[in-house]
């Protein structure tokens, strides 16, 4: 008789992001006219800047001219993307070869798939509040789960526990849902850790465009060491708004080895037994964003984001509400009003003013008693959403 993997039966009831639609759903079965302020999922709003669609249409057209006919992929990217994604690591001074990098079809998909290199019997290492799928994923894979909370205390970036060894570390900079980012101290600090105790950081690097401060590391690549610890995974989601389209790039160092097996080698293995490789078309878009214009004008959409950002963040000062994120990160982690719980705060809002963001427990429960609110949105409902919230929360 066929037995299904029962690790499934681990699982909380629901993921996080179904909840919330099936409450606003509820809503809006109700009232179906209502208008919704949506600063909930991280799904952009604006379209792909105009290099990457005049990509996309040339990419097009090279599929309906047999000279210029593209069939299946390289499993592991396109030579021309593999390239421009290693040139933008070499602004930072980060020196990858091009088979070092692996073009993906976003982080979600890789954050899932890379546990494929790694035993079953491992240990994984979640710092908390965080992105609900690192927990999953290796629920899903029957692994023993380490939570490291963090909190207020230190600013949502804590160090090493010297008690507690895990094979896998999980490390979201900047940290989707606080918004915080690790300095290079802190960073150089969780790397001399897995070095220490042959541990692999899986680095997700997601919202690295939207940082400010050059102080602060984009790439945990920008930390010696690191090439022989780390795996770093990154998306166009919300870099270059590729939400819809769906791309992203993996970084495995050719140094990386545990147990005499590399794991450059064995993603190359994993991928051409996998995947038939990304659509031409999208990775063509994709190498637009890495041309000079294109990162000019996908630069001034973050610009956009971020001003949504300092909307809601200069709302919560006026306030006198606490906040984490905004300045380096789309998010801004705020803490609920009047000691409310999460999901108290959430109907609140939904049900008084009609906003929507994501109750901070969603994200394990460390995160209880906060909220983040994506900048995602367009300017008129950022700015609705804030002057309701305003008048709202001054009663």
């Amino acid at each position: 008789m066929l037995k299904p993997n029962m690790n499934y039966g681990e699982l909380k009831d629901s993921y996080l992001f179904f909840n919330i639609s099936q409450k606003i759903n509820k809503y809006l079965e109700d009232r179906p006219a209502a208008k919704l302020y949506r600063m909930g999922i991280g799904d952009v709003s604006l379209p792909l800047c105009d290099e990457v669609i005049k990509a996309l249409h040339s990419a097009v057209d090279d599929q309906a001219d047999p000279e210029r006919f593209h069939g299946y992929m390289p499993e592991c990217g396109a030579p021309f993307l593999r390239r421009a994604i290693a040139d933008y690591y070499a602004k930072r001074d980060v020196l990858l070869s091009d088979d070092e990098v692996f073009v993906s079809s976003g982080a979600s998909d890789e954050l899932g798939d890379i546990l494929d290199l790694f035993d079953r019997a491992s240990t994984a290492l979640v710092i908390e509040p965080a992105y609900p799928a690192y927990v999953d994923a290796n629920i899903m894979a029957g692994r023993k789960i380490y939570h490291l909370p963090s909190g207020e205390e230190n600013g949502f970036l804590p160090e090493p526990d010297g008690k507690v060894c895990a094979d896998l570390i999980y490390i979201c900079s900047p940290n989707n849902p606080t918004g915080a980012v690790f300095n290079r101290a802190k960073l150089k600090k969780w790397v001399d850790y897995a070095n220490r105790n042959a541990s692999v950081i899986i680095f997700d690097a997601a919202y690295e465009a939207f940082i400010e401060d050059n102080s602060l590391p984009h790439s945990i690549f920008e930390i010696n060491g690191a090439k022989t610890c780390a795996i770093e995974i990154c998306s166009l989601s919300k870099t270059a708004g590729f939400t819809g389209t769906r791309l992203g790039y993996t970084v495995i160092p050719k140094d990386l080895e545990r147990n005499g097996m590399y794991l450059n080698d064995m993603w190359v293995r994993n991928r051409t037994t996998k995947t038939n490789g990304v659509s031409y078309i999208i990775q063509k878009g994709g190498a637009a964003v890495f041309t000079e214009e294109g990162q000019k004008q996908i630069k001034a959409n973050i610009a956009f984001y971020k001003e949504n950002a300092k909307i809601l963040m200069h709302t919560l000062d006026k306030l006198g509400i606490k906040y984490y994120g905004g300045k380096n990160a789309p998010y801004v982690w705020m803490k609920c009003p009047y000691g409310m719980k999460s999901w108290e705060f959430f109907d609140c809002l939904l049900n008084s003013v009609q906003i929507i963001g994501t109750p901070g427990s969603g994200f394990e429960s460390c995160g209880e008693g906060y909220f983040r609110f994506s900048s995602f949105g367009t300017r008129d409902d950022t700015v609705e959403a804030a002057r309701r919230m305003m008048n709202f929360l001054k009663q």
